[in-house]
This record gives structure tokens, sequence and C-alpha cells, in this order.
């Protein structure tokens, strides 16, 4: 009789059974929550850590100097924003392929994965280095000054060591995040964070090695990351995904590079887009104080921009895995969890940025000239923070799903057939500036997230559960249970 009164219950009262079933939803809520958390926060310390590498050592040359600063920041966002947007792009197929094995139970697969990536992001780097060696030219070319150029060739030249360590250090990560193991991650990357600042400080301020001692801190932080995440591999043995090196590593590379290529497109495409800002910002008239702000600006947008990065990784694990297990339910759930949660911290960034306006620019600069445009540029920059809360949410999702290429083409129709020909006009042939530069761009993020949210509010997910089965398939799960 206790289990049917309830139901009797229920019949008569019908606000009785929404209770329940918004008790049932929250409780769902909550649940995805933790799950979602215990990947995101790792993954978005890790991130965090990880980029602020690059942006202490911009802090600290613009204690340097100006130059310094300039010379720094075009190098961190055009020549090393270039290289990083590729490896990680190239790297990313991981996610889809890794994820997916793992969902599956095709743990040996994994190292497997992780190695033919590292032979392929090795040749990638290669094919790079002319960039490195010939950037003071190339950036001419894209409209910087010979000074800024000059002086963002010569650091290049020292970070290339920097260029071989992501080739190897972004698909351990993904190997790793594939299998939940973040806090390795970021156990490692707090470590190295630490050292970075002390001999950042050390070196560059303390014995006046200037760009030198940045070079000699950065390539040595970002080194030290794959050695400690690779000890963690070889000495533990991941749970049966790490077997040795194998010849496995090398067959069937032509199909790898084909989904490589394709996730490089897709995320190079974004990562390049506000890259952009910068480079068109050099053409504008007083070129040094607007590279400087806008680099300022751009430097907050990257370190928001790695909590949204913290969640991308964690939705393309959550969806990879839940695909890769059938559930395709869940991993719809996912989605939307992680999509509301990363847009209520959007907007509290937002209101951060738009608040501290008058002063965070001289945390950055010495100079008034440089924190005054940096000020002008706040209420872009919150609106843009703002959407770096939902738009790479909807980036992770088309990884873990394997949405690559269909994402590849939307970013090029947003990004460069319509975002980047209206900043252009907005820009210099309106004479809006910066301003106009930058809202341009705004409007292509606007258009290819509302687009996302079209096609993942009318993706069939048991249609993808089943094609991840195939994936895991095609991409050689039955040579775990050959060996």
């Amino acid at each position: 009789m206790s289990m049917d009164t309830p139901l009797l219950e229920n019949t008569d009262n019908p606000h009785t059974a929404e209770e329940k079933t918004l008790k049932f939803v929250v409780k769902s809520f909550g649940f995805e929550s933790k799950k979602l958390w215990r990947l995101a926060g790792p993954a978005i310390l890790t991130s965090i850590c990880q980029y602020s590498l690059g942006a202490l050592t911009q802090t600290f040359a613009g204690q340097v100097g100006d130059l310094a600063l300039a010379a720094v920041s075009v190098e961190n966002s055009v020549v090393a924003g270039l290289a990083f947007g590729v490896m990680l792009g190239m790297g990313s197929a991981l996610e889809t392929l890794c994820g997916q094995a793992f969902g599956a139970g095709q743990m040996t697969m994994l190292g497997v994965y992780m190695q033919r990536s590292w032979v392929i992001l090795f040749i990638t780097a290669l094919l790079m280095l002319p960039i490195y060696i010939w950037s003071p030219p190339i950036l001419v070319l894209f409209g910087q000054t010979p000074q800024i150029s000059h002086a963002a060739g010569k650091f290049a030249l020292w970070m290339i060591p920097q260029l071989f360590a992501y080739a190897i250090n972004f698909p351990i990560q993904k190997f790793l995040q594939a299998q939940g193991k973040v806090l390795v991650m970021l156990w490692v990357s707090v470590g190295v964070l630490v050292f970075h600042t002390v001999f950042s400080w050390l070196l560059i301020l303390k014995l006046g090695w200037g760009l030198i001692g940045a070079a000699i801190t950065l390539n040595a932080s970002w080194w030290l990351i794959v050695i400690g995440q690779f000890l963690y591999i070889f000495i533990t043995k991941s749970d049966g995904a790490w077997t040795g090196f194998t010849w496995l590593a090398f067959v069937d590379l032509f199909g790898f590079v084909k989904l490589s290529l394709a996730s490089a497109v897709m995320l190079c495409l974004e990562f390049w887009y506000l890259m952009i800002l910068v480079v068109i910002t050099g053409r504008l008239e007083n070129p040094l104080i607007a590279v400087d702000a806008i680099s300022i600006c751009m430097n907050l947008n990257g370190w928001d921009a790695m909590i949204a990065i913290g969640f991308n990784a964690a939705i393309s694990v959550r969806v990879s895995n839940e695909l890769g297990a059938g559930d395709f339910k869940a991993a719809r759930f996912s989605v939307l969890v992680v999509s509301i949660t990363s847009v209520a911290i959007g907007f509290v960034v937002m209101i951060v940025v738009l608040s501290t306006k008058e002063f965070f620019p001289y945390y950055f600069t010495t100079s008034s000239a440089v924190a005054h445009e940096t000020t002008k540029l706040a209420s872009l920059l919150g609106f843009t923070v703002l959407l770096n809360s939902l738009q790479p949410i909807l980036s992770g999702v088309a990884v873990g799903a394997g949405w690559q290429s269909l994402v590849a083409y939307i970013n090029i129709g947003c990004y460069y057939v319509f975002g980047l020909p209206a900043g252009i006009i907005l820009g210099f042939t309106l004479n809006f500036g910066v301003v106009g530069i930058w809202s341009g761009l705004i409007a292509g993020i606007v258009l290819q997230t509302i687009i996302l949210i079209v096609i993942t509010s009318i993706t069939n997910w048991k249609k993808e559960a089943e094609e991840a089965e195939g994936r895991v398939r095609k991409w050689g799960g039955t040579i775990a249970y050959d060996q």
C-alpha cells in the first residue's frame, strides 16, 4: 500500500508530479555538474597556469619597455599563436578518438593514438620552422612596423624549442584528459608556473637579461611540463592505456592525418581570428600604442578563455565518452548543463572587466597613453568574454562528436567571409579604428555561435552514438584484441 499511495496522490495533485519532476531535473543537473567539474575544474586551472606562462612573460616584458612588450605580445599572439593553434588543432583529433575509445573500453588504443599524433605533430613542427625563421618579413608583409617586426622576429627565433614542446605536449594532454586524469596535468602545471614566475623575475628584471631571459624561462617551462607529464605516464602505465612504444604508431597515418587536419583547420580558424585583430591593428595610426592596448585586452581575453577551454575539454570528454559508450541521452544532457554553467560564469567575468576598466591596464603597462586606450576598449572586451563563455563549449561538443569538418566550413563563412570584412570596413573605411575592427570580428563570433546553437539543438544524438561506435572500429579498435 505504501507504494500505491504516492501514485494516487500524483493523479489527484498534478503539482506533486511537477515538483517531483523538478526535483529529478535538479538532482540530475547536480549529478552531471559534479562529473563536469571533476574534469573542468582541474582543466580550467591547468589551462590558466599554462596560459599564464606566456602572459606573465608578457607582463614582465612590459616592465622592460614598450618595444619589449610589443615584441613579446606580437610573438605570443601571432607567431606562437599560429603554432599553438596548429598544434592544438592537430592534437585535438585525439579528443574524438581517445575519448570514444575510452568510452568503448578500448584502453590500449589510447597509447597508440597518442604516438601517431606525436609523429604527425613533430613533422608539422618541422614544416612550421620557416615561419619562425623568417617571421620579420612575414610580419612586415601583414602590416607590422619594421621596428616591432624585427624585435618580435628575434624573439621568435629564440622560441623555437617551445614549438617542439607543443608537438609533444598536446597529444599527452588529450591522452590524459580522455581518461579523466586531469589532476596530474594540474599539479605539473602549478609546479612549473611557480618555477616560471620566480625565474622570469630573476632573469628578466633582477639580472637584466630582458628578452633573452624571457625566452630561456618560457622554453624551459614548457619542456618541464612535457617531462613531468610523460614521467607520470611512463611510470604508472596509465591504467593500461600506455603499453610502451609501438610500430602501430606508423600504421594508417594518412587516415589519421585527415582527421587531424580537419581538427586543426577548425580550431586554427578560431584561434587566428582574434589573433588577426592584433595584426590589423598594426596598420592603424600610432600603431605602438594601439598594438600594446589591444595586446593587453587579448591577454585578459586569453586568461578568461582558459575557463571556457577547460569546459571545452570537459564537455569534449563527456560527449565522446558517452557517445563511445552508446549513452546518447547522457551526452545531450551534458551539453545543456555545461552551457548553462559556463554562460553564468561569463556574466560574472564581464561584470568584473567592466567594473575594473579604469585601473586594470596599469597592471600591464606603465604608459598612461596605453592604459587610456585600453580602458576605451574595455566594453568590447567585456562583451567578448561573455561570448567566450559559450562559443568554445559548442566547439568542444563538435570535437567530442567528431564534427570538425562541418564546423570548419561554418568558421570560414562566419569569421572570414562575414566578420573579418565587416571589421575592415568599420575600422578603415568608416574610420572607427580598432573599435570598428573588433566590433566586426565580434559580429562573426555571434553569427557562428547562433549557427552552432541551432545545429546542437537539432542533432540526432542516438545517430551520433551509432557513428561513434563505427568510428572506434574504423580507427583500429579491433587492433587491441589482435595484439
